[in-house]
């Protein structure tokens, strides 16, 4: 698998994107989110995904001209239409608009419709703590998970963000309301690998390992079971009622692909309202007590989320990003 630099990656993905009709300015952000998603590890969402990302550009899902705009407002919280902009950038400005509102009201919200793939959510959880605010944020999907007890997929898998500062590397957790992310199954069936934990029943109903014979079924796991199921179905009903945009019954009415989608930000001013003294004391007690674990392996670091994006990131901006030869080959194709 070849490493490329994270210049080289970014420059592919912005010539890309210039190339079907998009700003350099806009090329440039989208560009450099998704290069950095690949850097911190996040493959299935940065580099594995653009692909699909040009597709649908071609298929008209993504309008390369379109900004977000203001609808509505109210104190702190605001309401905006993603106008099917590209999903990255859209997600990006929308939490900055959030981190903005949060500087003078100590918290800000923005839910967004009409919106586009994010691709890594965590990036947004960063961004907010690299501004010294807790970030929470996340995601409606199409119809990809079955509620629990059902066979057939109604809900979404709906990523959810929560990030807290701190300055020697942020807490941020990324998670699907599925055990794994689609994909993340499909990075490891790339790679011919099986999943740690089952992910998902196969097409006999079984719980499986292997990423393929889940992704023929659409039947993934929800975390937790049930309460994976119900997290699911209430982000989805608050991100659509807030934004007045679609649900996930909805966006499924649209096609078999995946846009139009609801959104939330939320940043609260941690700095602010904390102070950076108590911040950083409470946040480091925090994770002192939890790097004191007892380890079942000793070879095996308990670590805080986030912890182990630092040193991927570290060492794929020493060495380059690992692509896969036919990504790759299909990247520079374009």
């Amino acid at each position: 698998m070849p490493r490329i630099s994270f210049e080289d990656l970014k420059a592919q993905f912005k010539r890309v994107l210039m190339k079907k009709g998009c700003d350099e300015a806009t090329a440039d952000l989208s560009a450099q989110l998704m290069t950095e998603s690949s850097c911190d590890g996040v493959y299935s969402h940065g580099v594995n995904r653009f692909p699909r990302v040009v597709e649908y550009i071609d298929k008209g899902y993504i309008n390369l001209k379109a900004k977000p705009t203001k609808v509505d407002g109210m104190g702190a919280f605001e309401r905006w239409n993603g106008n099917l902009g590209l999903g990255n950038v859209n997600a990006k400005l929308a939490m900055d608009r959030a981190i903005e509102l949060a500087r003078s009201n100590g918290i800000g919200c923005v839910a967004m419709a009409n919106t586009n793939h994010w691709l890594r959510g965590g990036s947004y959880g960063w961004q907010a703590a690299d501004a010294g605010c807790i970030g929470i944020c996340w995601t409606n999907t199409q119809p990809n998970m079955p509620a629990w007890g059902a066979r057939d997929r109604r809900i979404g898998n709906n990523p959810f963000i929560m990030a807290v500062p701190r300055q020697g590397g942020h807490v941020v957790v990324d998670v699907a309301m599925a055990q794994f992310s689609y994909g993340q199954m499909e990075n490891k069936a790339l790679r011919n690998e099986m999943l740690p934990v089952p992910g998902g029943f196969d097409e006999q109903g079984q719980l499986s390992c292997d990423p393929n014979e889940i992704l023929k079924s659409w039947r993934v796991l929800p975390i937790g079971y049930w309460k994976g199921s119900a997290l699911s179905i209430v982000l989805d009903l608050v991100a659509t009622v807030l934004s007045g945009g679609r649900s996930v019954a909805s966006v499924g009415q649209l096609s078999n692909d995946e846009y139009g989608l609801s959104q939330m930000f939320i940043a609260l001013d941690a700095n602010n309202i904390a102070g950076e003294d108590y911040l950083k004391s409470a946040v480091e007690e925090v994770l002192e007590n939890l790097h004191a674990s007892e380890r079942v392996d000793p070879n095996q670091s308990v670590l805080y989320p986030g912890e182990n994006s630092l040193a991927i990131r570290n060492t794929n901006l020493a060495n380059g990003i690992p692509v896969d030869d036919g990504v790759w080959a299909k990247i520079q194709a374009l």
